[in-house]
């Protein structure tokens, strides 16, 4: 089959390699589409990279093309999502339910290879099935749509309170869009991209607030009544947003930080304590997991895409280039801000 082979850094090849093949227990996939990761960008063009040579590629969709030995829920031809993780499920925290602290897990597409290929091998449990009502595309989202979910999971979310999300980027508005489905009584969506904004308030958001204008703490209260945000959702992973959670929290609200952070952060002593005087809780949140394994986070995905209260927007897709340009997407990456949504590498071409 062909892939794209990471050989050394910045040194991501287009060539053939041996098609795997499923053995007890696993499903063969071929690749239809695979997206880009913000993870993918420091493997290739960084230092990230556990080995070479590696196939990258986590956020996947396709059709089953072959079936190992016991497979059951799963049958050749079936369209699905795959789910990257693979826990031990025999540690304390796996027999919690906790899959993502697992300390003796695997990873499609870092840690053994993933899709940015043909064909991948994952066990039957991490492939999530979909009906047609869904695209290939959709279900090459599955993956960051999970994170949105489980970040709003973590707050033990109610319906009925006011919410706030911090980047209004891919996860950022789909943490949006499932507060919404969840109950929230008014969102506001807070980025510095009026265009960014406006697609927040396409997909339901009561308010669009730009960080970048004076003022915009006025908007703040006047949305919250003076009160804060019950629950806030930080996506972008900036040391500014992360800080403004804490001016923007309600007195006991929740705070849930989602987005990965690239520097380090400290707080003034009159910034954390906000966390004491207001009382709020503030969690972190990472991946996308759940008992049972894959979890509730990919069952609703499915169900809510499937449904289309689950928003689907073309802009969300930045370009789909073909396997074969693989190292023409990763270049991309290394003019900053030129990228602008997902791209999906089409395997098929």
């Amino acid at each position: 089959m062909k892939a794209g082979v990471l050989h050394a850094r910045e040194d991501i090849r287009y060539h053939e390699i041996d098609k795997p093949l499923p053995k007890a227990g696993e499903v063969l996939i071929k690749v239809k589409y695979t997206g880009i990761c913000g993870s993918d960008i420091p493997r290739v063009n960084g230092d990230a990279s556990h080995y070479f040579p590696n196939v990258l590629g986590h956020e996947f969709s396709g059709t089953i093309a072959e079936i190992g030995e016991g497979v059951t829920k799963l049958k050749v031809g079936d369209r699905v999502s795959g789910v990257p993780l693979v826990p031990c499920l025999k540690c304390e925290d796996c027999q919690r339910g906790d899959y993502a602290l697992c300390k003796h897990y695997s990873f499609i597409g870092s840690r053994q290879f993933g899709s940015f290929a043909e064909y991948v091998v994952v066990p039957e449990i991490n492939a999530v099935k979909f009906d047609d009502t869904i695209s290939f595309e959709q279900g090459a989202f599955f993956e960051p749509v999970t994170v949105a979910l489980h970040g709003l999971n973590r707050l033990h979310y109610n319906g009925g309170g006011t919410v706030a999300i911090l980047g209004a980027g891919t996860i950022g508005l789909f943490t949006m869009q499932w507060a919404k489905i969840y109950g929230a009584k008014k969102i506001a969506v807070f980025d510095i991209s009026n265009e960014r904004l406006e697609l927040a308030r396409s997909l339901g958001a009561e308010e669009g607030i730009n960080t970048l204008e004076e003022g915009y703490m006025d908007k703040v209260k006047a949305f919250t009544h003076g009160k804060g945000f019950d629950y806030v959702l930080e996506t972008a992973g900036n040391t500014i947003t992360m800080k403004m959670s804490f001016d923007l929290v309600a007195n006991h609200g929740g705070v849930s930080l989602i987005g990965t952070p690239t520097k380090e952060i400290t707080f003034s002593i009159d910034e954390f304590e906000k966390l004491h005087r207001k009382e709020f809780t503030l969690t972190g949140s990472w991946m996308s997991y759940s008992p049972p394994f894959p979890g509730k986070e990919w069952e609703l995905t499915a169900h809510y895409f499937g449904t289309g209260a689950l928003k689907f927007d073309d802009s969300f897709i930045f370009k789909k280039m073909a396997l074969s340009e693989i190292a023409e997407a990763f270049k991309l990456y290394k003019v900053p801000g030129a990228v602008k949504g997902k791209i999906l590498i089409d395997c098929e071409r």
